[in-house]
C-alpha cells in the first residue's frame, strides 16, 4: 500500500525514475481497488464509483508509467503506443517488465543505494 499512497503523492512529477517492485505494487493495488469498485458498482447498479476512481487516477497512472519507462532508459512518451491496436499494449509491457540498465540520462540507478559505490 506504500507504494500506492507514494504514486498518489508524486502523481504529477514526470521526471526520475521508478523501480519494479514500485511499479507493479503500485499495479496490484490499483487493480485490487478497481475490482472491489466494479463489485460495489454492480451492487448499486451504478458506474460512477469507478468512474470517479479511474478519472482519479489518469494523472498518478501516467506519472508512475513514466518513471518506470524512464528507468529503461526509454521516454515516458513511450505509454502512447497503447494506441496501436494488438500490439501496443504488449509492447508497453515488455518495456515495463524489463529491469534497470544502472544510470541512465533520467538520473541514478535506484538500486544502489545512497553511498555505494559500484566496483568495475
Amino acid at each position: 500500500m506504500e507504494h500506492f499512497v507514494d504514486a498518489i503523492r508524486q502523481y504529477a512529477q514526470f521526471e526520475g525514475r521508478t523501480g519494479r517492485k514500485e511499479f507493479w505494487m503500485y499495479m496490484l493495488f490499483y487493480m485490487i481497488f478497481v475490482v472491489v469498485l466494479a463489485i460495489l458498482d454492480g451492487l448499486l447498479g451504478t458506474m460512477i464509483l469507478g468512474l470517479i476512481f479511474g478519472l482519479a487516477m489518469f494523472v498518478p497512472s501516467l506519472s508512475i508509467g513514466a518513471r518506470r519507462l524512464h528507468d529503461t532508459g526509454k521516454s515516458g512518451w513511450w505509454q502512447l503506443i497503447t494506441l496501436v491496436p494488438f500490439v501496443g499494449f504488449i509492447i508497453l509491457i515488455i518495456f515495463l517488465i524489463k529491469e534497470s540498465d544502472g544510470d541512465n540520462e533520467y538520473g541514478p540507478s535506484h538500486k544502489m543505494g545512497p553511498g555505494r559505490k559500484m566496483i568495475a
